[in-house]
């Protein structure tokens, strides 16, 4: 079905009306996968811009959940498995996209989106840290309550270890012993300092093009979430892919683990 086929208007439509009479999620990851693929499907010599097309689609999505009061999305932008295995060449073009979306569409003075980052900025290009700084900055004052939240330079793990870290450190200022800590030790001293403390788990998952795989995207946070697999590549995900996930996911009976 294309775009302009006057049936996809309609089958869009009722897929909002549906969605709408529905449960929905308040928080929703994304993981933005396929952009390679797609671009080698296009047929494009290059296959690196596929991520151009995928970075630019970004803002649609926003505003696909702006449009349903989805108020709180991560994204995971860029792994920290992505800067290491991936060639100077791609990575380099990658940074230069990134620093150039974020700062064409998420760090303009009528943002309705409050930036957020999740991952360590140090292993990522200067000028690409400074890029997302001025985003988090300029969105600060945000009063419409959308939150995006950037995953960058992020691994799942490491962001677990850094919040072990983070809290012995801070318990051994306070003069606690390592004992003490292992006795007192529960799920929320540890959720207070990962990289997204004080913004809710997600409530859904989405990933495109077909992968069946969380590759070490909030793996704590996510321990309840409802996943959902699109076989659509990133940049060819539509809105009916979107409606589709948000219409599986009302029909769920959530047991969050019980």
């Amino acid at each position: 079905m294309r775009i302009s086929d006057p049936l996809y208007a309609v089958y869009t439509r009722r897929l909002r009306r549906q969605v709408h009479g529905g449960a929905l999620p308040r928080h929703v990851g994304l993981i933005m996968d396929g952009n390679r693929r797609w671009a080698r499907q296009m047929g494009m010599a290059n296959p690196s811009l596929g991520h151009k097309f995928g970075a630019e689609h970004v803002d649609d999505v926003l505003g696909w959940c702006d449009a349903l009061d989805i108020r709180h999305v991560t994204v995971f932008v860029c792994s920290t498995e992505n800067l290491t295995r991936r060639g100077d060449r791609e990575v380099a073009f990658l940074m230069q996209l990134i620093e150039q979306v974020v700062t064409d569409k998420l760090a303009r003075p009528d943002a309705r989106w409050q930036v957020h980052i999740a991952g360590t900025l140090d292993v990522l290009p200067d000028s690409t840290a400074h890029a997302l700084k001025r985003a988090v900055e300029a969105t600060r004052g945000s009063t419409t309550g959308c939150h995006v939240t950037l995953a960058i330079g992020y691994g799942g793990r490491q962001e677990v270890i850094d919040a072990l870290r983070e809290l012995m450190t801070e318990r051994a200022e306070a003069g606690e012993t390592l004992a003490d800590l292992a006795a007192s030790l529960d799920v929320d001293d540890i959720a207070r300092h990962l990289y997204t403390a004080g913004r809710p788990d997600p409530d859904l998952v989405i990933r495109t093009s077909g992968e069946q795989r969380m590759s070490n995207f909030l793996l704590w946070q996510s321990a309840y979430s409802e996943l959902y697999f699109c076989d659509a590549y990133w940049p060819a995900f539509r809105e009916i892919d979107f409606l589709r996930a948000l219409r599986s996911y009302s029909a769920r009976e959530r047991r969050h683990g019980s």
